[in-house]
């Protein structure tokens, strides 16, 4: 699997980037694809937050065609979009999520965190708060949007926000929980968890990554 590291992107950018590389995948004009991603603050409000008349204040906020509710995006955040053809045994959104799930369960493992499911809500939680979002669009079954996990967010701002069930406070990141160093004392940041994520990739999803390249949206597919 082609693994590219896109830096710093807006997320409507990366939104519009991912369509066409879903459908380039369809096309089977590229491999299987992760991307490797920071946002600026923004809080995405997928379609069920929107049935639901979630409002957010305060934080800017972008409409999204992915499952779920709301997500805050942001600095301190790592964000992993697999544009994936899921094999025809592979062919559910349960098991899929599932995989993610155990897949950023795995590397937090690598990385000294005990992380683990909570029924109330897909993802993965720490010391009952959720450190790790899920939502994912599908067409042919090929994937696109991804998961974000929390890491050394600023401030309060994922605590603070609230909504789709979730009272404020529920969300946080490993830095605010005190997770901050691994068992051998490196810093818990982007580039250890995005280590521990590719180490752990083959093994949670089937596909063995590539050395990561660095890309950006303007570059071609």
């Amino acid at each position: 699997m082609r693994v590219l590291r896109a830096g710093v992107v807006e997320h409507h950018v990366m939104a519009e980037t991912m369509k066409k590389m879903q459908q380039q995948r369809i096309d089977d004009e590229i491999p299987d694809t992760l991307i490797l991603v920071e946002h600026p603050e923004v809080v995405t409000v997928g379609p069920k937050a929107v049935r639901d008349g979630v409002e957010v204040q305060g934080y800017p906020t972008s409409l999204t065609d992915r499952g779920g509710g709301i997500t805050w995006h942001g600095p301190g955040q790592l964000v992993v979009y697999p544009i994936v053809k899921w094999e025809v045994s592979e062919q559910s959104v349960r098991t899929i999520i599932g995989r993610l799930e155990n897949w950023a369960i795995c590397a937090l493992a690598d990385c000294g965190v005990t992380a683990y499911k909570d029924p109330s809500m897909q993802g993965a939680w720490v010391d009952g708060h959720k450190i790790c979002s899920i939502g994912l669009s599908f067409l042919h079954w090929v994937s696109r949007h991804g998961m974000s996990i929390n890491i050394r967010t600023p401030g309060t701002r994922v605590e603070d926000l609230e909504g789709c069930g979730m009272s404020a406070g529920v969300h946080s990141s490993l830095a605010h929980l005190g997770y901050t160093e691994d068992p051998a004392g490196n810093p818990v940041d982007i580039p250890r968890v995005e280590r521990a994520l590719l180490e752990s990739c083959e093994a949670s999803l089937g596909r063995s990554p590539s050395k990561p390249m660095e890309w950006g949206p303007e570059m071609p597919a």
